[in-house]
């Protein structure tokens, strides 16, 4: 039963993978990252017995994936105050294509992985590398500042699925250090798109490359 409801909230989280890949508002990839982040708070409780450091990263997860860094991505998108819709490079029916094709690839790679056999029936493996997948998709093919950092919050979300494997062993702190650093990123990426909105009319990243250094 557990591991059916785990499963459950891991093919969610494929789904999530998707939704932020292919929307166009960002209001609703963050969104829909802070509900990846709660679901990604709940499995430690469906994949392992009920332990005190168990609970304890739980509870830590919700509020940082769930309510820290989308509370904080928000507010930095309040500040931006562009309504620029920069399409992905790939375009965003291209951007589903691609997320759905790695997904199938992460499924096939993942079966042939020592790791996937000692786990056999379990889609931990599979969604984990599937996420990481979406993460690289959307730090290439965005070009907003703040869409990169939803990429980047991706692959964070497929790391951490895969340290569930690794749960029972796996100190508090590592989980809450990284975990820290990663928020610690963010409010370096907030000063830092405030500032380039505050100097510049657009925050699209790809007019960077328009640099020419003035001899």
């Amino acid at each position: 039963m557990m591991n059916s409801a785990a499963d459950q909230l891991l093919v969610f989280v494929l789904l999530i993978n998707i939704l932020i890949l292919g929307t166009r508002r960002t209001k609703i990839a963050i969104r829909a990252i802070a509900t990846q982040g709660i679901v990604l708070g709940l499995l430690p409780l469906l994949t392992h017995s009920f332990q005190s450091h168990i609970l304890i990263i739980t509870i830590f997860v919700l509020l940082a994936k769930g309510v820290l860094i989308p509370w904080l991505l928000l507010g930095a998108l309040k500040k931006i105050e562009s309504n620029e819709d920069l399409q992905p490079f790939f375009g965003y029916s291209g951007n589903i294509m691609s997320g759905a094709v790695t997904t199938v690839l992460a499924f096939v790679f993942a079966a042939k992985l020592p790791l996937a056999a000692m786990h056999q029936g379990s889609l931990i493996v599979p969604a984990a590398l599937a996420t990481i997948l979406a993460g690289f998709i959307a730090l290439a093919s965005r070009r907003k500042a703040i869409n990169q950092v939803l990429g980047y919050l991706l692959l964070e979300n497929g790391i951490f699925i895969f340290g569930l494997l690794l749960t029972e062993a796996m100190p508090l702190m590592v989980e809450a250090g990284a975990l820290l650093d990663l928020i610690a990123g963010i409010f370096v990426m907030g000063l830092i798109i405030k500032q380039i909105n505050r100097e510049f009319a657009s925050i699209d990243t790809s007019r960077m490359t328009a640099l020419r250094e003035v001899e």
